[in-house]
């Protein structure tokens, strides 16, 4: 029901994304994109009036929000890997596009087949874990290995006529983010924030706590599920710039760099705030010197997070000496 509900969901946001005359173009030109031309004259920074940057920016923006935001309530599940899973798998769902647009008469979007294929990889990695009891490692290597297994027969069957096409979905490009995919994009981070708000306490309880949230007539199945959609459709969102083979990170790394905050609440607004620090300063140092954006956005995190580490190291020992000198006096 969740991975039905969810598939007519993207099919619609599509759909909307692709109009010709709808809120998304206005907001991206009459709205965004004067305020970012704005900003460019203001600071004299130039890439702010690149249109296929502020799309870009726009994007990574998204990316800093539902990232940390999905990503902490899977790292304290330890489930941070699920990311990488549904990554390969979207890379099966990028592969299928690819092949039926380049062997038969129609065609169909690789965002949206991908979209739909790490939905319903989701769903069986939740259902191999809840109906076969097997273990949440094993159910992620099972759909991890099968998704890039498909992805690769699909390439090899056309004699890798797809194979340039899908380069850019394994590495992310900060200059194949098109209009359309930031309108999906900004539609699945509404769409996935207003979810968390809705269900926040059950998908805390059940995070923290899952025999407790059972006993207190919470259906964790359900919420369950509902955390590995959202997984799905973040990972498939940040595809375009992160790539395939690192788009994991934003869901790991941001959430790792704030674990030091005390409370849930801040440390996701402190995940949050380390996302939009490494998307938008990667993508910029991805713009200037030419280098692949999902690397370097990935870099930037993991900068943030040995700096934060040794800030804390740092204070630590500083309070310790200051309270053995006050204790001393």
């Amino acid at each position: 029901m969740v991975a039905t509900t969810a598939l007519v969901t993207l099919v619609e946001l599509q759909l909307l994304a692709d109009g010709p005359a709808s809120a998304r173009d206005w907001f991206l030109d009459d709205a965004y994109g004067v305020a970012m031309d704005a900003l460019a004259d203001l600071l004299g920074f130039d890439v702010l009036g690149s249109p296929f940057m502020q799309r870009a920016y726009l994007a990574a923006v998204c990316i800093g929000v539902i990232g940390p935001v999905v990503g902490s309530f899977l790292v304290h599940r330890e489930m941070g890997m699920i990311g990488d899973t549904l990554a390969h798998a979207a890379f099966a769902g990028v592969a299928v596009g690819l092949f039926v647009n380049a062997t038969f008469a129609f065609s169909v979007s690789p965002f949206l087949t991908a979209l739909a294929v790490a939905v319903v990889a989701a769903v069986v990695v939740q259902t191999l874990v809840e109906r076969l009891g097997l273990y949440t490692d094993t159910s992620l290597a099972i759909v991890l290995t099968g998704g890039f297994a498909v992805g690769s027969v699909l390439v090899t069957a056309t004699d890798g006529g797809i194979a340039v096409g899908i380069n850019a979905y394994l590495f992310g490009s900060l200059a194949t983010v098109s209009r359309g995919n930031v309108g999906v994009l900004l539609a699945l981070t509404a769409l996935v924030v207003a979810v968390v708000a809705l269900a926040y306490r059950p998908l805390l309880y059940a995070t923290f706590d899952e025999t407790a949230a059972r006993a207190a007539g919470i259906d964790v199945t359900r919420y369950n599920y509902v955390l590995v959609v959202l997984t799905a459709l973040v990972v498939v969102g940040a595809m375009q710039i992160m790539g395939v083979v690192l788009v994991a990170a934003m869901l790991v790394v941001p959430v790792a760099t704030a674990s030091s905050v005390r409370g849930f609440k801040r440390s996701v607004a402190a995940a949050v705030l380390a996302g939009q620090v490494a998307t938008v300063a990667g993508a910029t140092l991805s713009y200037q010197y030419g280098v692949a954006a999902g690397g370097t956005i990935v870099l930037v995190a993991i900068g943030c997070y040995v700096a934060t580490s040794i800030g804390i190291r740092v204070r630590r020992r500083a309070t310790r000496a200051w309270q053995r000198a006050v204790r001393g006096t």
